[in-house]
C-alpha cells in the first residue's frame, strides 16, 4: 500500500526494532505492495542508516528483484502458490523510487524453503505465519541476509489450516 500514513504507521515498526535491538545488522521484510519495506526503510534509514535492509520476496512472482536487476519497474509472471500475500505482478510505479533508494536488495526464496519456515515457526516458537510472513526467516536461514543480527519482519498469520496441515506433515502444500 501507499498510503502515506500507512507508511509512516509501518515506520513505527523500523523505530520498534532499533529500541530493542540497536546493535541490529540487516533487517528483512515481506515485500508485497511495497508499504511495510518502505516504511520501515524509512525510519530506519533516519536512524541508522548503515543497516541492511532486504526485502523478502519468493520465487513464484519476484517483481521487485525483478525490477532490481532491470532498473526499472518490471512486469512478471505469477504462478500460483500458497505464498499469496506478496508476489505481485510488477511494483507499484509510485513506490519504486522510494523502494529502490531504501532496500539493498531482494531477497528472493523457493517454495520449499517458505514451507520449511512456516513449519520452524510453529515448532519451535508456536508462531503462525503465513507464507508471506515466513519468506523473512527462510532467507535468515539460508544466510541471503549476511552476517550479524537479522531482524525477521514475520507478518500476517492468514494461512489456510489444511495448508498449515499439510506443511506440519512435512509435505508440500
Amino acid at each position: 500500500m501507499s498510503d502515506a500514513a500507512v507508511m509512516a504507521g509501518n515506520g513505527t515498526i523500523g523505530l520498534e526494532i532499533l529500541e530493542d535491538l540497536p546493535a541490529v545488522d540487516a533487517i528483512v521484510i515481506p515485500y508485497g505492495g511495497g508499504g511495510l519495506s518502505c516504511g520501515i526503510g524509512s525510519a530506519v534509514r533516519a536512524l541508522k542508516p548503515g543497516t541492511r535492509l532486504y526485502a523478502g520476496e519468493v520465487d513464484s512472482a519476484a517483481p521487485l528483484a525483478a525490477s532490481l536487476a532491470a532498473g526499472e519497474p518490471v512486469s512478471v509472471t505469477r504462478a500460483p502458490s500458497f505464498v499469496d500475500g506478496i508476489g505481485g505482478l510488477f511494483v507499484m510505479p509510485e513506490l519504486w523510487p522510494l523502494a529502490r533508494r531504501l532496500l539493498d536488495g531482494a531477497l528472493v526464496m523457493t517454495i520449499p524453503e517458505v514451507t520449511s519456515a512456516v513449519r520452524l515457526l510453529v515448532e519451535r516458537n508456536r508462531v503462525v505465519a503465513e507464507g508471506a510472513g515466513a519468506t523473512s526467516v527462510a532467507a535468515a536461514l539460508a544466510g541471503k541476509a549476511g552476517p550479524g543480527k537479522v531482524v525477521c519482519v514475520v507478518s500476517g498469520g492468514n494461512i489456510d489450516t489444511q495448508t498449515l496441515a499439510t506443511i506440519l506433515r512435512g509435505e508440500m502444500p
